[in-house]
């Protein structure tokens, strides 16, 4: 099928649902009898509040370099972190409310509370380094941003020191236009305030005892600059930021060494055509460089879309077509299944033919594939429906906090079921031999879609939510 341009598939759209508008209802007919009833008044109609108003972000000034924080006493060319370094918009700091304890060079929390640091800096991409450890046995977690996984419960003995580096994306919702004019992405109530679009760098310290000596945040510009690979698509990709919620999207850059950077742009909600029209691909179009990867995986609600496979198949083609223009590579993923399982424990197609449609453009375009809808039902047939109960967001009143009612969600991920299917992307990768592979984490074992994990061995520690409430009311599809 031949590509449109992405500027007349959004004006088709417009013209589509204006002519999906509801007719209005015909006039009585003046020959049925008059009601005896007199009709009650209409309530006065309420007027919606306005949309609160777009705050620019306010961007800081550009590290100049390595910036270093050692805990306790400066070392020379250092910033000394205290109890009392609190992070503002202009300084870095302990951030969310916590402040670990800062003794003999060590900066640490007891048991398991989990603390946070920010450094505000511009959108773009940090290397950061970390001399974890303290003088407790620990076990640590580190994530960054919105609950992305970058050193999974690593065990230290006590008084030693284990160094780990890593890479994270920034961006903010601004971006500048082709023509040179500024663009902002057309963010959902969820994101606004969200540790993914500000304009500072977030580390979470979580685990048992966790510990650090000293961390360093590098940009990665001039001529450290790397290649960055984006992720677009919805909410069992999206850096899901509240517990349990979570998709495979935030748990990928565990499996990634330094040398390339994820940029996780995918929201929750999202189809082809709305990532269009929310400026989200735009954004994507800003920044994307020669060198780059553009990950994509639509169909959860395309297929919700009344007659959406054609303009379905036309955005994907375009998505592949201009991210080549710009020298990067494509590679296309199809949508994992939902956990619809049929009386003899296999696994039902729910997609009305939108992973074949996925299939077909990659064929069409000569781009890789990443066939996340196959692997998927291996992996869940090979589980069995009570196992793979375990991937997904069910769960009991209570079982978990801020799970205030039952859940039963065959959709969404929980932590463990987001890092089966991350091990399955990183599976693909191996076996599609992308060059992007060199850069995958070899001190973790291949993975085979049909043995996957047990849930039992499986642990990460809990992520305190910014908000209180009821977490499964969280609205994570259909979002407006």
């Amino acid at each position: 099928m031949r590509a449109f341009p992405i500027s007349l598939l959004i004006f088709a759209f417009s013209l589509s649902a204006a002519a999906q508008t509801p007719a209005q209802a015909p006039a009585p007919d003046s020959s049925t009898p008059a009601q005896s009833t007199p009709l009650a008044a209409a309530p006065p109609r309420v007027a919606r509040p306005p949309a609160p108003p777009i705050v620019p972000t306010v961007v800081p000034p550009a590290l100049a370099g390595p910036v270093t924080f050692t805990c306790g006493a400066a070392k020379k060319g250092a910033t000394a972190l205290t109890q009392s370094t609190l992070f503002t918009p202009t300084s870095a700091g302990w951030d969310l409310k916590t402040v670990p304890t800062v003794a003999n060079g060590i900066c640490s929390a007891a048991a398991t509370d989990p603390f946070f640091f920010s450094i505000p800096v511009p959108p773009g991409n940090y290397r950061v380094t970390l001399a974890l450890g303290g003088n407790a046995a620990s076990t640590i977690t580190v994530r960054a941003e919105a609950r992305r996984l970058y050193v999974q419960t690593l065990p230290i003995a006590a008084g030693k020191t284990v160094t780990r580096v890593f890479d994270v994306n920034v961006r903010i919702p601004e971006f500048t236009k082709p023509d040179g004019t500024q663009g902002r992405v057309r963010l959902k109530g969820r994101e606004e305030g969200n540790l993914d679009w500000d304009a500072k760098l977030t580390l979470e310290f979580n685990g048992v005892d966790p510990a650090f000596h000293s961390l360093t945040i590098e940009p990665l510009v001039g001529d450290k600059t790397e290649p960055t690979l984006y992720l677009a698509g919805d909410s069992t990709m999206v850096d899901q930021d509240v517990e349990p919620w979570t998709s495979w999207g935030q748990q990928l850059p565990r499996f990634l060494l330094p040398g390339v950077v994820v940029a996780n742009h995918a929201e929750s909600g999202e189809s082809a055509i709305s990532f269009l029209g929310e400026q989200r691909f735009a954004e994507i179009m800003s920044l994307i460089k020669p060198g780059d990867w553009f990950f994509v995986q639509f169909a959860h609600n395309d297929q919700k879309v009344a007659n959406g496979m054609p303009r379905y198949i036309e955005i994907m083609t375009d998505f592949v077509n201009e991210v080549r223009a710009k020298g990067a590579t494509p590679v296309i993923v199809t949508a994992m299944n939902r956990e619809t399982f049929d009386a003899d424990g296999h696994i039902t197609d729910s997609f009305a033919g939108y992973p074949q449609a996925s299939r077909q453009v990659a064929k069409d375009t000569n781009t890789a594939l990443i066939d996340l809808n196959a692997m998927s039902k291996t992996m869940y047939e090979a589980m069995g429906p009570a196992s793979a109960d375990h991937l997904f967001m069910k769960f009991k009143a209570g079982s978990y906090p801020g799970v205030e009612r039952d859940i039963s969600d065959t959709t969404h991920f929980n932590n463990f079921g987001a890092y089966e299917i991350a091990r399955c992307i990183v599976y693909g990768i191996r076996e599609d031999k992308l060059p992007i592979a060199k850069f995958l984490d070899p001190s973790i074992p291949d993975f085979d879609p049909a043995h996957p994990d047990a849930f039992a061995d499986f642990h990460l520690p809990y992520t305190p939510p910014q908000t209180q409430g009821d977490v499964t009311q969280i609205p994570q599809a259909n979002l407006k």
